[in-house]
């Protein structure tokens, strides 16, 4: 999986801020959006790790600062052995052919006055790796690659479905043979047939090509399927990293116990007998986020000690499984139930939905 024992990519306390700014003519420094704050994964060569998280937490942040088209503000980003975390564009070029990166939105990713054949060849002339007289056998390979008919070059972007246009997002970054692409929630704009279709091609391109993916989405159905471990993100801070399975059988933090109980189980024996925790609250501002654990707010778990007073740090609980909280041995075991404690803490308990019997 990796070479010389090392992971193809580590972030190491990577941080992200935008500046705010205030006054007449915006001068002012008045605080910072910190949409990743601290992140630390690791990404094996072949792998696919999928980032999950709710909207606004900084997955995609994460991915765009990987490829250095967000500047980081702290941290590391290490590449194949290398810290590219402060290179100049110059430096990155090179590197710059062996990460890639899928968007998305295939309408907008798109560039709707040009060719498909332009779109998909513009990589090869950008980094002289073809010319005007070699670059069409390549673009045509690439498109039947991905599934496309070989003269869909001559088409513009307009006359495909979003199946199709993700397909020519696809083809644009593998045609420079990269080793590390980011998929920036690939199939979340396309209908649930054709998510089957994407994340089952994007599977065999790994195969063939031998790809590492780093693959954000907010469907962890989609993500159990395609990811080979999976790490779970709460306003810009990793609270979870596991195999993708024992996620989903064995988790340990409550903000993943949350997300999973909101998943739909397509059995209605399991489903009458279940229980869905929804959340309190709004997702706190990432300006000013809660000290300590950033979920106390929010946690239906939540304890009067230690949760509002210590940051908890992502600690292995099993192996392969990491995670940040306080109290997961406990919550793991049963000591803990999210009705009583809330109760005891004087606060609502979490609504639940009760499924009624069928007729």
């Amino acid at each position: 999986m990796s070479t010389n024992g090392r992971p193809l990519l580590e972030l190491d306390a990577l941080k992200v801020y935008f500046p705010i700014k205030s006054g007449l003519v915006l001068d002012r420094h008045v605080g910072d959006i910190k949409a990743v704050d601290g992140v630390s994964l690791t990404i094996e060569r072949g792998e696919t790790l999928g980032l999950v998280g709710e909207s606004g937490c900084g997955k995609s942040t994460v991915g765009r600062a990987i490829l250095r088209l967000y500047e980081p503000t702290d941290g590391r980003i290490v590449f194949d052995g290398r810290d590219i975390t402060h290179l100049r564009e110059r430096e990155l070029r090179p590197l710059r052919r062996r990460m890639q990166m899928i968007f998305q939105d295939p309408f907008a990713s798109l560039n709707p006055r040009h060719s498909v054949g332009r779109i998909v060849g513009e990589p090869l002339r950008v980094h002289g790796l073809a010319s005007r007289r070699t670059v069409g056998p390549r673009v045509r390979e690439l498109l039947e690659i991905v599934g496309l008919p070989s003269d869909a070059g001559s088409r513009y972007p307009h006359e495909f479905s979003g199946g199709q246009r993700q397909r020519i997002g696809l083809a644009r970054s593998l045609a420079l043979n990269p080793d590390f692409i980011v998929a920036d929630e690939p199939v979340s704009a396309l209908d649930v047939s054709i998510q089957a279709q994407i994340v089952n091609l994007l599977e065999r391109l790994q195969r063939e090509f031998e790809l590492t993916y780093l693959f954000i989405a907010h469907d962890l159905a989609v993500v159990r399927h395609i990811s080979d471990r999976i790490a779970v993100m709460y306003l810009g801070s990793i609270v979870e990293v596991s195999p993708a399975d024992d996620l989903y059988t064995t988790p340990l933090h409550p903000y993943t116990i949350s997300l999973l109980s909101a998943i739909p189980i397509p059995d209605p024996a399991v489903e009458r007998q279940r229980e869905t925790i929804l959340l309190a609250g709004d997702l706190p501002s990432p300006a000013n986020p809660p000290k300590a654990c950033r979920f106390h707010t929010r946690c239906p778990y939540v304890q009067p000690t230690r949760c509002r007073d210590e940051t908890p740090p992502l600690r292995e609980l099993l192996p392969g499984h990491t995670v940040a909280c306080h109290w997961a041995e406990d919550i793991r075991a049963g000591k803990i139930q999210p009705h009583e404690r809330e109760a005891e803490l004087g606060a609502p308990p979490p609504v639940t939905v009760e499924i009624p019997p069928p007729v």
